[in-house]
């Protein structure tokens, strides 16, 4: 057995790093005191911070910003009697919301790539929540505010707010198309893009994607390609939509549900051609669908489980009202217990919460209005008109002064506030 000589060198040096053999020099430990072994480390170390600077400044975090507010916030109590004026007390810029965003005891904003958190009563911000990117819409669903940004060309990066504190909750990517509003049905939430609907559970993860969608994995697992949309409503784990495909006579309402066995593959209800060209997807429920329809002008209910068309009503409605698709794909309207409130583009009709059947007109408004302190309100010129629930009939009329805006009006409460969405201005009033 070889023994190793561990025994020092005459020149004071290792055996270890000593010639290894005859003729073969040794091999010597090199220390880290050059200059240049100096300069080496020294560039990768700049080089480190100046890739994880980069990385920093264009990261999501670098470019949001979250102020969230006191969690010990309560509902402010509803008036006990119909007041008897409502003045404007503040407004703000919201061009990001479609309708006014009721959420818990805030009514949020949302404008130039902020989310704002707001005190009903004076609207003072009690939180915010910022990114560098375009707001696409912004909506309330399972209590929470739903903000929806956009990247280039779609509108990708969606994140659910606390509606109290504005802590942020779930977040996704995806891909809803430009120019999309929400709709939910408590449960589920579903973009309306023209050619892509994407439908979310309340953690954010995607449960179906139906129409146009990007990079297919398994190609042909969508009922029908080259269609475009033209209103979308849900309800009860099901959606619905108007479509136009190229080899269709006329408009088809589709009815699928929110869920399926793969996230790509819809499970379609029914799916039938419907005639006509104009029509518009009002509301559903879980036993019937209603769409408004011209040439003659009426209000159909289709069957939601077989496409069958149960009852037809007369409507005397401008050929404008239902001229064009509503702005992204959704009809204005409120749905409670009691009814559904439909704007058709010059009247509000209310329609019953059952089946569908018309209950009563007013002509001459502005939107589909909100209930208030046991009365109805729907907004007209110059005002606010204050109906019966049950009837209809006009009880009086509050005068609100607009500063000159003719256009569609969206309403909600809160306990005692009265909200208006004026185009990109949401006004409170009291």
């Amino acid at each position: 057995m070889q023994q190793l000589d561990y025994s020092p060198d005459p020149t004071g040096e290792p055996a270890d790093v000593r010639s290894s053999g005859p003729g073969r020099p040794g091999r010597r430990r090199r220390s880290f005191r050059r200059p240049a072994d100096y300069a080496v480390a020294v560039f990768i170390a700049v080089a480190v911070l100046v890739v994880s600077l980069v990385i920093w400044d264009r990261s999501d975090i670098r470019n949001t910003t979250l102020i969230t507010g006191p969690a010990d916030v309560a509902i402010p109590a509803g008036p006990t009697v119909f007041p008897p004026s409502l003045g404007q007390v503040w407004t703000a810029p919201s061009g990001a919301t479609p309708v006014p965003v009721v959420a818990g005891p805030t009514i949020a904003t949302a404008a130039d790539g902020s989310v704002v958190g707001r005190d009903p009563l004076t609207g003072q911000q009690r939180w915010r929540y910022t990114r560098d990117l375009g707001l696409c819409t912004v909506s309330e669903s399972w209590g929470k505010v739903i903000a929806v940004y956009h990247k280039s060309t779609n509108c990708s990066e969606v994140t659910e707010l606390d509606e109290t504190t504005g802590a942020r909750g779930a977040q996704r990517n995806g891909d809803a198309q430009m120019g999309t509003q929400l709709v939910s049905d408590g449960t589920y939430v579903t973009t309306t893009g023209p050619t892509l609907m994407d439908t979310w559970r309340y953690d954010m993860v995607q449960t179906i994607e139906y129409g146009k969608v990007p990079d297919f994995v398994n190609p042909d697992v969508q009922p029908r390609a080259g269609c475009t949309y033209g209103s979308v409503s849900a309800a009860f784990g099901l959606i619905g939509v108007i479509e136009r495909c190229p080899n269709d006579p006329s408009d088809r309402l589709s009815i699928y549900r929110a869920t399926a066995v793969s996230s790509d593959t819809p499970s379609v209800v029914t799916s039938n051609v419907i005639g006509g060209h104009a029509g518009r997807l009002i509301a559903m429920t879980s036993q019937y669908a209603a769409v408004a329809q011209a040439d003659p002008t009426r209000l159909s209910v289709y069957d939601d489980q077989t496409g069958t068309l149960a009852a037809s009503y007369p409507l005397n409605l401008p050929a404008s009202d239902l001229a064009g698709d509503p702005a992204g794909r959704v009809v204005p309207s409120w749905t409670d217990s009691d009814g559904v409130y439909w704007y058709t583009g010059s009247s509000t009709i209310a329609l019953s919460a059952t089946d569908f059947h018309p209950l009563w007109t007013v002509n001459g408004t502005l939107g589909a209005g909100t209930p208030f302190a046991g009365r109805y309100l729907v907004p007209v010129p110059n005002g606010i008109e204050v109906l019966d629930v049950a009837t209809g009939a006009g009880v009086g009329t509050i005068g609100v002064d607009r500063n000159g805006y003719r256009g569609p009006v969206a309403m909600a409460t809160l306990g005692p506030m009265v909200f208006e969405q004026r185009g990109s201005t949401l006004a409170a009033l009291r």
